[in-house]
């Protein structure tokens, strides 16, 4: 396991502000050089530290319809079924849990036909054996 620095743990906290920041941002939001934060950096993403880099959009407060959906799966088809829904673009987020539930999917579509579309697609992979889906209507 790679050990964590306090240089690892003020870039990961700048590049979860800001994952596009260039290496001289970088290095000014965590008070090293250019060069130690690239190198940083690079052992971060080498050692799995880093797993991707991503965008935050604003398309969550748009007209579309967001849903969550609790995932069962048959055990030995775990990995098979996990690679398969990060093909499916409408999937926001994947999350293994504990309990009844193996994951939780947040499916984010433009209409009810295409979360429609997307949960028929979903229980389609070989190795889910059970799903409970919910709409999201309103931030409380």
């Amino acid at each position: 396991m790679t050990e964590i620095t306090q240089t690892d743990r003020r870039l990961l906290a700048a590049l979860k502000t800001n994952s596009r920041a260039s290496l001289t941002e970088l290095a000014a939001a965590t008070k090293v050089s250019r060069a130690t934060v690239k190198s940083h950096l690079s052992r971060l993403i080498d050692s799995g530290v880093i797993r991707r880099f991503t965008i935050e959009t604003n398309l969550e407060d748009s007209d579309g319809v967001r849903a969550i959906m609790l995932v069962e799966l048959q055990g030995s088809m775990s990995r098979t079924v996990i690679r398969a829904l990060r093909q499916i673009p409408e999937l926001s987020s994947l999350h293994s849990t504990n309990g009844a539930w193996d994951l939780v999917a947040e499916i984010s579509a433009d209409n009810l036909q295409g979360v429609d579309r997307v949960l028929r697609k979903i229980r389609d992979i070989s190795g889910v054996r059970n799903s409970q889906t919910s709409l999201l209507l309103d931030v409380a």
